[in-house]
Parts: C-alpha cells; sequence; structure tokens
C-alpha cells in the first residue's frame, strides 16, 4: 500500500471518529428538549427545533458513512455518483465552516468572549461548543486527505491531466452566475448597505460567514472559467478541479441551506428571528447560488479526462 493510500486511510477512520461528539450532542439535544430536560435554541418551538436537529443527526451519519466508505473496500463499489454528490456537498459546507470556526473563536477570544465558543446558542456550554468545533475541524481535516486519495484510486486520470489535454469549450454560464452571486455577497462582507433591510442585525461572525462564503464563490468560478478556456499550460488540472469542486460545493450547500431558513422567515415572520438582509434579494441570491453550483458541478464532469482502454473496470465504475 502506497503512503497516500496508507495516509488517506488513516484521515477517513480519524474523521468518522471526530464527527461522533457532534453525533452525540445532536441526539441529547434532540432526547433532552423531548423529555424537557434541555433547553430549546433560541428562535425555535419545540417541533422546529427538534426538526433541525433531527436533520442535523442524519447530517452526521451521513459523514460518519462517506468517511467509512472512502477507506473500506465496499466504498469502491457504490455507485460514484453517489459518493461524489455526498462529498461535494459536505466539502462545501466544510471549507466555509472551518476558516469561519477558526476565525471567530480567534475573534471571541481577543474580546473575552469565550461562553458561546463555536455554537449559535448562548445556552449551550462551553465544552459542547468545544466539541462541534473539534468535529467540523476533525472531519475536515479527515476529508482533505481521504477524499482524494480515494479519488486517486477510482479515477487516477483527473490527477494526470494538464491544462490544455481537452478542446476549448465556452464559458459555462454557471461561472458567470457564480462569479455575480461571489461579488454580492463580497460587497456585504465588507459592509456594503444596499440590500441590507436591517444594518443593525450584522455581526462580525455574520460578515466572516458571508466573506468566506464570496471568496469560495469566486474561486470556483475563476477555476471553473479556465478549465473552460483552457489552453496549453503547465497549470496542475487536479488543481483547478480542486477550487471549482470546493467553489460550487460551497455555492450549492450553504445556500441550499440557507434558502428554506429565509423563505421560513419571510412566510412565518417570527417575532424572535430577524435576518439583516432583505429576505427577497437574499432568496434571489440563494436561488442563483444553488443554481450556479450545480452547473459548475455538471461542467467540471464534462471537463474530467476520458478514461483511457487500458483503465481497469474498477476505475472505470461510476
Amino acid at each position: 500500500m502506497e503512503r497516500w493510500d496508507r495516509v488517506g486511510r488513516c484521515a477517513g477512520y480519524g474523521a468518522a471518529l471526530a464527527v461522533s461528539p457532534y453525533l452525540l450532542i445532536k441526539v441529547s439535544w434532540v432526547v433532552g428538549s423531548l423529555l424537557g430536560l434541555a433547553p430549546i435554541g433560541k428562535g425555535f418551538n419545540l417541533a422546529g427545533w427538534v426538526l433541525l436537529n433531527t436533520v442535523t443527526i442524519g447530517m452526521a451519519g451521513i459523514g460518519i458513512a462517506l468517511a467509512l466508505a472512502l477507506v473500506r473496500p465496499w466504498g469502491m463499489r457504490i455507485p460514484g455518483w453517489l459518493v461524489a454528490f455526498c462529498a461535494w456537498t459536505g466539502a462545501g459546507f466544510l471549507v466555509s465552516i472551518l476558516p469561519y470556526a477558526m476565525l471567530s473563536t480567534v475573534l471571541d477570544a481577543a474580546r473575552g468572549d469565550t461562553a458561546n465558543s463555536g455554537g449559535d446558542d448562548s445556552a449551550m456550554p462551553g465544552w459542547e461548543g468545544a466539541l462541534i468545533q473539534f468535529s467540523f475541524i476533525g472531519m475536515g481535516l479527515g476529508l482533505t486527505l481521504a477524499l482524494p486519495a480515494y479519488l486517486r484510486r477510482r479515477w487516477p486520470e483527473a490527477f494526470t491531466a494538464r491544462v490544455g489535454d481537452s478542446p476549448r469549450t465556452a464559458v459555462p454560464w454557471a461561472a458567470a452566475v457564480a462569479a455575480v452571486v461571489g461579488l454580492a455577497w463580497l460587497y456585504w462582507a465588507v459592509g456594503g448597505t444596499l440590500g441590507v433591510a436591517h444594518p443593525a442585525e450584522r455581526n462580525t461572525n455574520g460578515y466572516l460567514l458571508t466573506g468566506v462564503g464570496a471568496l469560495w464563490a469566486i474561486a470556483g468560478s475563476a477555476a471553473i472559467w479556465t478549465l473552460a478556456r483552457q489552453r496549453p499550460a503547465r497549470v496542475p488540472h487536479h488543481l483547478l478541479l480542486t477550487l471549482g469542486w470546493l467553489g460550487s460545493g460551497s455555492l450549492f450547500a450553504w445556500s441550499g441551506w440557507k434558502l428554506p431558513l429565509t423563505l421560513f422567515v419571510a412566510l412565518a415572520h417570527p417575532t424572535d428571528v430577524t435576518l439583516p438582509e432583505n429576505l427577497a434579494v437574499a432568496a434571489v441570491l440563494h436561488l442563483a447560488a444553488i443554481v450556479a453550483g450545480a452547473g459548475m458541478l455538471r461542467s467540471l464532469v464534462g471537463s474530467r479526462p476520458r478514461t483511457t482502454a487500458s483503465t481497469s473496470p474498477t476505475q472505470m465504475q461510476t
């Protein structure tokens, strides 16, 4: 077994283990709230709180299954599109939440505010917030090493191609849409107020998360643009694929999470939840981000070099 495969397998097991505290905490929240032993999060009723955390329990379970699929033999027998989709959306969440979690922790520590580090509910004990951050960081670092090793085993041709190996094509519309969305978010992240209905509701953590999402949207758009308008060059093909993969996944995953929340606030008008952005503008941007992310992924799939006749059946399996 090559050293890269050994590192990837260890990282996959580590990622699955790291998510376990998050899963257990979420289960305890659901059970505790149903039994009246744990508080309900701010801005939620019992049904909404249980639904939200049940969804995140499912996401954590999928994350553990994905981490194991990347290192176990049965993972090579799962349809490639299913592994790719789960890894794509999971990576999309993590590439935004990891920088956000680390930067917000540093800023909270600088302000002397550590009571709510790692959580979005002031009632959360500090140790729970720390474990949740550990789960995010451990999962992110684990997948960072395990996923490339898995992809290298299953689709090795993607790691040997260079920019210019495929015919030049028109720039996909999704890259242009992603660039517009990213620039709009970047404008908000640096303090722009156009399209912001409640400026007083903005805070440092919101600026950080919006800014990280904006940077990934712009980086992914630039990568897809380069792949489409490629010219012979000594640019690693897999580097552009990685940026396009992460940027499109971030757009799809985060806006796929935020769009339902935005629509809920717009339709239900909860008294204790106020989003800073104009809800109509935010909903349009999130919808555009979802469509752009899916379109960019389609472009990436089309840009993957064709498998040669000598490729083994295992490598060609999709």
